[in-house]
């Protein structure tokens, strides 16, 4: 069993929030590294995706808007190469946008339930929704990495703590809601598509913590259903 709180509160599961060895392997080396001159598996669409001239062939412009895009969501290293990472990270990005204002189109999200919060790992998207109603969302989210998953099914929230303190990283965990032993969700200072992903919470930014803070409550239900790209 594992402490999840200063309060003493003691849950089972994994603890979620990133561990300080990522932000420790983030930005700094990153930024340290050199421009790479060798074009990516993933070129031309990474090319397209950044607004650049599609010629498949990597330029010292091309190499900066990459290694601008990597640095900014924490895809390491940062050396501006169209690899699968950074594909990987721009793709989900298309598919969240083409979900729009519809996120539960394909209606795997119990619409019996009166008010839930609603998660998609396959998009790593999020929304809250009463009956048919959307009410908020959808919003990008970050859910557990390959080892530390978000485990799906019908949930309940449990415990809230808005000023939560992670015992086990002693890191803060603002907005948490706890649905799930010790995944919850709760704010994070990190871009929401910064790979691998949590231990397990739904991170979000502090604007969508706060929000979903003001309109769940004790009780509410929440569906965690699909699969996490790479887990």
């Amino acid at each position: 069993m594992r402490h999840i709180g200063r309060r003493g509160v003691v849950v089972l599961g994994a603890t979620s929030l990133v561990a300080p060895l990522t932000l420790a392997l983030g930005a700094a080396p990153a930024q340290a590294a050199s421009c790479t001159a060798s074009k990516g598996p993933y070129q031309k669409q990474v090319e397209k995706f950044l607004g650049r001239p599609v010629d498949g062939r990597q330029s010292a412009a091309d190499c900066s808007a990459i290694r601008a895009f990597q640095n900014k969501h924490g895809i390491t290293p940062a050396i501006g190469y169209a690899g699968p990472v950074t594909w990987g990270v721009m793709d989900l990005m298309n598919k969240q946008k083409a979900v729009g204002k519809n996120p539960n189109k394909g209606g795997k999200c119990p619409t019996n339930k009166g008010r839930i919060a609603c998660v998609d790992l396959t998009l790593q998207l999020s929304w809250i929704q009463d009956g048919k109603k959307l009410v908020y969302g959808p919003v990008p989210v970050r859910t557990g990495r390959d080892g530390y998953e978000t485990r799906t099914g019908l949930k309940k929230v449990y415990w809230r703590d808005i000023d939560h303190v992670s015992t086990l990283y002693d890191v803060r965990m603002p907005y948490s809601q706890f649905f799930d032993g010790g995944q919850a969700f709760h704010s994070v200072g990190l871009s929401m598509w910064n790979p691998p992903g949590s231990h397990g919470c739904v991170n979000m930014t502090a604007k969508d913590a706060k929000k979903y803070w003001s309109l769940l409550k004790k009780g509410d239900d929440v569906y965690v259903y699909g699969r996490k790209p790479g887990t």
